[in-house]
């Protein structure tokens, strides 16, 4: 996808910057409660929990942390409810997102998302209205000089992935969500570190803004989005020139 790699680095970097870790532990927490409600407490026996407590681990949230999220998913600490929602729309600039939410209160989060996208010149959809352009794969990502191509290829192909290629200097794995796991361990079995990996949802069509209010606004608005707690995940698919991209990003 033109701009993944772009969008991700941005994101990167926020978090970075950012000092909102416990916002962060916080939508972590409530992955990792969610997948050890729906496939049990055990790593070894549930890959999906695996995967979120592997990411938990990345953002340097403390086990204690995790350990009381996966409690709470079997039961251990009482009943939990969460909802796993997906809403979808358009914000400035007519750029599609897929918004991937997990909230204890559908109405509380239905109500605020729709006031952010009215202030911010948004629109939410219907379902399907914008899902149908993107897809969920499996992208890991590597510096293109810590590998060859062609070595990368073997490797990632034996694992299970889909297509390896040259994306903005970085090498890009793709590969299906349930192969994502047995892939990224072969990557790091072989002492190669990604720069990105994650389960996400990657657009079939993209839209290029070279404009740079019209970029910035943009990425202001996605950000805003992403910040609210009960959202997980926000997917568009908004390309950026590479300069443009260097300089909203330096």
């Amino acid at each position: 996808m033109a701009g993944h790699s772009k969008w991700a680095g941005i994101k990167h970097k926020k978090a970075a910057t950012d000092a909102k870790r416990g916002k962060l532990f916080s939508k972590l927490a409530k992955l990792i409660t969610v997948a050890s409600r729906d496939g049990g407490g055990d790593t070894s026996q549930n890959p999906h929990l695996k995967l979120v407590v592997d990411k938990a681990k990345a953002a340097n949230m403390p086990n204690d942390n995790i350990d009381r999220a996966i409690k709470k998913g079997t039961g251990e600490l009482g009943p939990v409810s969460f909802f796993e929602l997906v809403y979808e729309g358009y914000g400035p600039s007519q750029i599609a997102l897929v918004i991937d939410i997990l909230t204890d209160n559908k109405n509380r989060t239905a109500s605020e998302l729709r006031k952010l996208f009215d202030k911010k010149g948004g629109t939410l959809g219907s379902p399907g209205s914008v899902s149908w352009n993107f897809e969920t794969r499996g992208v890991i990502e590597l510096s293109a000089d810590s590998i060859g191509e062609e070595e990368l290829v073997d490797l990632a192909i034996e694992a299970g992935a889909e297509d390896v290629k040259m994306e903005d200097e970085h090498l890009q794995v793709l590969c299906s969500p349930a192969s994502f796991s047995a892939v990224q361990q072969a990557i790091t079995a072989a002492d190669l570190t990604p720069t990105y990996a994650e389960v996400t949802r990657l657009p079939k069509e993209t839209v290029t803004l070279d404009d740079e209010k019209k970029a910035a606004k943009v990425l202001d608005f996605i950000a805003e989005v992403e910040d609210h707690d009960d959202v997980q995940r926000v997917s568009s698919n908004l390309d950026l020139p590479p300069e443009l991209f260097d300089k909203l990003n330096s």
